[in-house]
């Protein structure tokens, strides 16, 4: 009886883990075109999968087969590893914005592909890289262009955000074509952490913030960020924040009032026994229902990387709750 008893529960078990489809990923984003949920995240040449069910994926050829001439000329040493792409649709077209860095270093650039479709047995499926959008230099900029996100405030006017450690999360506003940043710019700080002043300006810093996402939903843009450390496996410390505004340009408030750009922020999830940490989301509605889109760090599995999926509701004062498996 104890034997079966004991069977009973580990099969529970993986049938409730089985629930989130765990498969690698790192920095995901996901769309849904005609029936088909595409999954692009971190990988050689951006890593793009398929799903008709969000269950079961399919993993498809890469977007870039080699890396792209103007990210070998700004990032020395770049082997086509691109990191925390960004897909959207709007105006007939999907936009994938991404970015190229060398580690924990600012020299880092955000590039723009296009698409008409995502479907790449359509005759018009064709990825058109526009190239450089914004780039961070060491000793010029105190932040970090990765980590990108586009979002459109009530008007359609497109917003960049992006941004990793140094002086945190910037938004800049785009020109209508989203290839560059609109005239006059104006380069606004929304996220903030404290960072020791005694750190030299070339080094990343203490103030662990990163990977922001705009997401807009009834008469706020929230706008998600990721706390503390990823990319340590079992010793990541990854978890989601939140803040948010009424304007897409700030300032974002906490749940207590405090301001995100003063190092405010509303925790949304964090890592447990079953994820050693769990961070850089994204939000998507299908089919009427919100996702929290991120990675965790399977504990099960020495801290690896793996897709999560989970439903978004929000609480009655209109704040973002997420219960994890």
């Amino acid at each position: 009886m104890k034997r079966q008893l004991l069977w009973l529960f580990i099969l529970l078990g993986y049938q409730l883990r089985a629930q989130t489809p765990l498969i690698p990923a790192h920095d995901p984003v996901m769309i849904q075109q005609n029936g088909t949920y595409y999954m692009f995240c971190t990988g050689p040449g951006i890593a793009v999968w398929t799903s008709k069910d969000r269950q079961h994926w399919q993993p498809q050829k890469p977007v870039f087969a080699t890396a792209p001439a103007w990210a070998v000329k700004a990032i020395p040493g770049f082997k086509n590893h691109i990191w925390a792409p960004d897909i959207s649709f709007a105006n007939g077209q999907y936009s994938l914005f991404y970015s190229v860095s060398a580690f924990g270093k600012n020299t880092s650039a955000i590039g723009l592909a296009t698409n008409k479709t995502l479907d790449p047995t359509s005759p018009d499926f064709k990825w058109v890289d526009h190239g450089l959008v914004v780039q961070s230099v060491p000793g010029r900029d105190m932040w970090n262009a990765i980590d990108p996100n586009l979002v459109r405030d009530a008007a359609g006017t497109p917003w960049l955000t992006f941004g990793s450690f140094w002086d945190g999360i910037k938004l800049v506003q785009l020109r209508p074509d989203l290839t560059g940043p609109a005239e006059p710019q104006q380069w606004r700080t929304i996220a903030h952490r404290p960072r020791d002043p005694k750190l030299n300006d070339s080094l990343p810093g203490d103030g662990a913030i990163e990977a922001p996402f705009i997401f807009k939903k009834g008469k706020y843009y929230y706008l998600f960020t990721s706390f503390d450390y990823c990319c340590r496996g079992p010793q990541s410390t990854y978890k989601m924040m939140v803040g948010r505004a009424e304007d897409v340009r700030g300032p974002y408030l906490d749940r207590t009032g405090a301001r995100l750009d003063q190092g405010g922020g509303t925790l949304v999830l964090e890592g447990d026994k079953n994820w050693n940490g769990v961070g850089h989301n994204a939000v998507a509605t299908f089919d009427g229902t919100d996702y929290l889109i991120f990675h965790g760090y399977d504990a099960a599995d020495r801290g690896r990387s793996k897709l999560r999926l989970e439903p978004l509701r929000w609480d009655a004062a209109g704040w973002p709750v997420v219960s994890a498996k």
